[in-house]
């Protein structure tokens, strides 16, 4: 992490950032958090950051250098400020090159293992963590669509048609994919839409299936989340919302724009 990314934060300001992003932040902690982080684009990076090292780390957990990072992490929370700001420097900066040398390591050491494939429930977790980017413009000429894409399926523009803006981004790594997140937002209400990078994940069990225009759409409930997910250009996508009901959360996912939203 960068050092000047950090100056100035408390270590408790740090812990809970990190223990937002881990998701071991208590309920009562985490809306006042959460909040701190969408109107500040310094925290933001800050856990944009920490999300990568949390899944470069889960991914060398088998050489148990996770639990030594965080042990290091919580020893260095008890010490005094100027002495956690030295470490800070120390530890945490060099933590991604650690995590992805383990991991190197782990595919020399076991090259006939197959690695793990992210399921729509680790794709669908994403919607609950904040917006670490800001909101995706328009594509010049094609109000249809936004900017944000992966690969070249690109995410819709619900604002017309639906009343439903964007209002903020993120980007994940899921067990080596990448995974884009757009919010959008109609009042008090809403939505995250997610598209995985690479071939599509398997469906998830006991969905429901419907199928409109040639496309199979299945509705599961993740984390008490209804959520759709369905194939677009050879990528998985996943659509939630805590007070959405499935069947419009199918016609949005539905939406074609007048044939600019491409399947």
């Amino acid at each position: 992490m960068e050092p000047d990314l950090t100056d100035g934060l408390s270590d408790a300001e740090l812990a809970d950032l990190v223990r937002l992003v881990d998701g071991t932040l208590p309920p009562g902690r985490r809306t006042e958090v959460e909040a701190r982080v969408a109107t500040s684009a310094r925290l933001r990076r800050i856990v944009e950051r920490q999300g990568i090292a949390l899944d470069a780390l889960r991914r060398t957990a088998e050489t148990g250098a996770p639990a030594r990072l965080r042990a290091q992490v919580e020893r260095r929370r008890t010490t005094g400020r100027q002495r956690a700001a030295r470490r800070r420097r120390a530890i945490l900066a060099p933590a991604l090159a650690v995590a992805a040398a383990a991991a190197v390591a782990l595919v020399v050491v076991l090259p006939g293992s197959t690695p793990p494939v992210p399921s729509v429930a680790d794709a669908a977790v994403l919607a609950k963590r904040p917006p670490t980017r800001p909101a995706p413009g328009t594509v010049p000429g094609t109000p249809q669509l936004l900017r944000a894409k992966v690969g070249a399926v690109r995410f819709p523009n619900y604002s017309a048609k639906f009343g439903w803006k964007p209002m903020g981004a993120r980007h994940d790594r899921v067990l080596g994919r990448d995974a884009t997140t757009v919010f959008y937002a109609k009042g008090r209400r809403t939505l995250a839409y997610t598209i995985v990078s690479g071939a599509p994940l398997d469906a998830p069990p006991g969905a429901t299936a419907t199928t409109r225009g040639g496309v199979e759409f299945r509705t599961v409930r993740s984390d008490g989340r209804p959520a759709v997910t369905w194939e677009r250009g050879g990528h998985t996508c996943v659509l939630s919302g805590s007070t959405a009901r499935p069947a419009e959360l199918i016609a949005l996912a539905d939406w074609r724009g007048e044939g600019a939203v491409l399947f």
